[in-house]
């Protein structure tokens, strides 16, 4: 339960700070909420990864959707992979570390 509360929390904060502030401060937002919940490292991570994945599919599909998909597809010929799941596993990862880089600084 408390992992799940994590999750909510850190995509609301990440989505706030992503839109007053530059795209990378959603790690900083995820820094803070691993940070305030006493949560095992793994599940910090875990929490982090999947709150920011979901929470950058989801921007992306909004982006995809107001542009009518002219951006996703010039980029996806660039990579062969889903540009979705490019998305989501690097904003994953960006989320996951920094809320486990919270977690390990709690004394």
């Amino acid at each position: 339960m408390k992992s799940a509360i994590q999750i909510v929390i850190t995509a609301i904060v990440c989505f706030m700070f992503q839109k007053l502030f530059p795209w990378w401060t959603m790690a900083i937002g995820a820094f803070l909420v691993g940070f305030i919940f006493s949560n095992t490292v793994f599940r910090s991570f875990l929490a982090g990864f999947v709150a920011i994945g979901l929470l950058w599919l989801g921007l992306a599909l909004y982006v995809d959707n107001a542009t009518q998909s002219i951006l996703t597809e010039k980029v996806g010929q660039l990579f062969p992979l889903n540009i979705f799941v490019l998305t989501s596993l690097v904003g994953g990862l960006i989320g996951g570390f920094a809320s486990m880089t919270g977690a390990l600084l709690k004394p």
